[in-house]
């Protein structure tokens, strides 16, 4: 068939077709978003789940949500490198001079403006090589001291009276929030403590792995009671039905009910993953009937795609201990796995093996979901590992 009318959009964060299973989290942000306009309390949330279940795309959904709800919406992804406050501050500036525009009286908006620049000249925030910042004199004394658990939620508290001073709303979408460090996850977490408080018209959707709720516990014992922590996980066998058949449906074409399960039997589920199969699978059929054979067909051809881009890029970022121990944990097969087994594995001790493993947990390659043990946080990974790095087996496995 026509590649250049394959609907599937296998990437990061690309939107599938048909958004199918999530329809829980979009009733949930519906009420949040109304319940907060309307000055009741709501918890926010944070997503939980693995690489691959559409966490991103669920984030830029839900930032449409918000938009025609009429909030102004701050979207951004949370990077190990870069501080919390300097990716903040120019989205926070563009939605303190949308309220500006707004008719309205009253000076919370420039008051929320010169307490901003404050802040900006604490963090010191450079775009490039050139200091950001904003012409207005600073308001001093306020979220000024550049340590970030005092500023931030001065600052989150100054904004959201300038937004109900505007009977406005602001929406903060944060996808990765596992990358933030402690200080700043602790923060966020009081900056929203506050909104709360004050019934003030800020809402935090988050989206990160699997470790995200014992990260906001330790930083914050309350943060528990403060958001829910909804769990994305893989779609169901109907729901993976509907993801083929609503994408193709429109465009005359058809996948037979055993190609829909032979699909669910490869992907698990696995939302990017069936991106893939349904991509590679539309190209290679031949009718615009797709059954099993197809699907058989281009598996070869799939998992190539998935070997040199979705996990390879992942592992070669790794160092060569980071890379044995994932190796070792693979044959243990799909996981979740016993630390200790991982150190015998290897042939080392446990107390050796802990800080690689707490490195890889910082880069996001796997969690632990009970004390002791750990889990890929990348779907199939463990598949991947014994089908394209075969070496480390004979060289350090019996």
């Amino acid at each position: 068939m026509d590649p250049l009318t394959n609907p599937f959009a296998p990437g990061a964060g690309s939107p599938p077709p048909e958004l199918v299973g999530r329809a829980n989290i979009v009733e949930q942000t519906a009420l949040l978003l109304a319940r907060t306009r309307r000055r009741r309390p709501e918890k926010s949330f944070l997503m939980t789940g693995l690489r691959g279940v559409g966490k991103t795309v669920l984030l830029n959904e839900l930032e449409r949500m918000a938009q025609e709800a009429g909030y102004r919406t701050i979207l951004i992804e949370a990077h190990e490198d870069k501080p919390l406050g300097v990716m903040l501050a120019p989205h926070l500036r563009r939605a303190l001079y949308d309220l500006d525009r707004m008719a309205g009286a009253g000076n919370k908006v420039k008051r929320g403006l010169a307490v901003l620049r404050g802040f900006i000249g604490a963090v010191k925030v450079k775009v490039g090589e050139v200091e950001f910042g904003l012409d207005i004199d600073p308001e001093k004394g306020t979220a000024d001291t550049g340590d970030i658990e005092v500023d931030l939620p001065e600052l989150f508290t100054v904004i959201g009276d300038a937004a109900l001073d505007r009977n406005a709303a602001i929406a903060l979408l944060i996808d990765e929030v596992q990358y933030l460090g402690r200080r700043e996850l602790s923060a966020l977490i009081m900056a929203m403590h506050k909104m709360q408080q004050r019934q003030l018209p800020v809402v935090l959707i988050g989206a990160g792995l699997p470790t995200l709720p014992a990260l906001a516990g330790d930083s914050k014992s309350y943060a528990e009671r403060l958001f829910s922590f909804p769990v994305i996980g893989p779609l169901s066998a109907a729901d993976t039905a509907r993801a083929l058949q609503d994408a193709v449906q429109p465009l005359g074409v058809s996948f037979t009910k055993s190609a829909q399960a032979e699909v669910f039997k490869h992907t698990q589920g696995y939302p990017y993953f069936i991106q893939e199969w349904g991509y590679q699978a539309w190209n290679h059929a031949t009718t615009t009937t797709i059954g099993p054979a197809v699907i058989q067909e281009c598996t070869a051809r799939v998992a190539q795609r998935l070997d040199e881009n979705f996990f390879r890029v992942r592992f070669d970022r790794l160092t060569p201990a980071e890379k044995d121990y994932l190796r070792a944990m693979a044959h243990f097969g799909e996981g979740p796995c016993r630390s200790a087994e991982v150190a015998a594995a290897l042939g080392i001790k446990i107390t050796a093996a802990g800080p690689v493993r707490d490195k890889l947990i910082k880069k996001g390659m796997i969690y632990s979901p009970a004390h002791g043990e750990a889990a890929f946080t990348v779907p199939l990974f463990d598949a991947f590992m014994r089908r394209a790095i075969p070496a480390f087996k004979a060289r350090k496995l019996k």
